[in-house]
């Protein structure tokens, strides 16, 4: 890595921009980050906006450290064939592009070119997103550790066996569908009961906040919290043994499995 370490985020769309707004409020300047994007209106919002430069892919890449590339799957493979020879020795490729596996980057760079694939999700919009990290072959730990410091700039990372990512995606990459699915549905309860939809949705969004911060705050596990609130013979029970007669938990292990599944094919072309 150069002393003077600058980021390209390779395409900006919600993900991309994401990315750079919160490597921004995380104190990163803005001379430190550069963008490419191939609307000339998007780019310059973008940089009227944030006050970064926006430049061509070859540019970028040729003056960057670390190269963030955030476009669709299906364009990734012309992106690195046009970026792979202003890709140096030292520099350090991060993939946000889902099914794009390390050995894919490895094999259209350099020989020997550091990359990390990245699993992200939506709640890195507000800051609360969940990045799951896997090295290439040829990632040094000091330059794992500058991923993590990236995708930490808008919320929790771990880092995980490769073999894990269609996990992963199965699980928090497409999580957060699963959580709105929830909440509509407990929504719509509200309504039938007769409700208005504003103070349902109220009484749902802050429940489920209220519920996920008990979770990570006491460190309990769930089926503790849940049985705290689960008087015997009381509504509550009455309202899991309605979801367990249809068979909702095994519902949505078998989604996550279809998902993870999905995530396989996808990777596999």
């Amino acid at each position: 890595m150069s002393t003077q370490h600058t980021v390209a985020i390779f395409g900006a769309g919600v993900m991309g921009e994401t990315l750079l707004s919160g490597l921004l409020r995380a104190g990163w300047t803005p001379d430190s980050l550069v963008i490419t994007e191939r609307r000339a209106d998007r780019a310059a919002e973008l940089e009227a906006t944030y006050g970064v430069r926006a430049l061509e892919n070859t540019e970028a890449a040729a003056l960057a450290d670390t190269l963030v590339l955030v476009v669709k799957p299906q364009d990734m493979e012309a992106l690195l064939r046009e970026i792979a020879d202003h890709v140096r020795d030292d520099d350090l490729v991060v993939s946000l592009a889902a099914g794009i596996t390390t050995e894919f980057l490895e094999s259209h760079l350099p020989q020997g070119r550091a990359v990390v694939r990245v699993m992200p999700n939506t709640p890195a919009l507000v800051d609360q997103g969940m990045a799951a990290l896997s090295a290439g072959s040829f990632c040094s730990a000091e330059q794992l550790d500058v991923a993590q410091s990236l995708l930490a700039a808008t919320g929790r990372v771990a880092v995980v066996p490769e073999k894990l990512q269609d996990a992963v995606t199965a699980i928090s990459g497409s999580g957060p569908a699963y959580i709105f699915y929830v909440v509509e549905a407990m929504i719509e309860a509200g309504v039938v009961l007769g409700m208005p939809r504003p103070l349902a949705t109220e009484l749902v969004v802050q429940t489920l906040f209220g519920a996920a911060t008990m979770i990570r705050e006491t460190g309990q596990h769930p089926t503790v919290l849940r049985e705290q609130v689960t008087s015997p013979g009381g509504t509550t029970a009455a309202a899991l043994r309605a979801l367990d007669d249809h068979k909702v938990r095994a519902a949505f292990i078998t989604a996550m499995e279809a998902a993870a599944q999905r995530s396989k094919e996808l990777a596999s072309g």
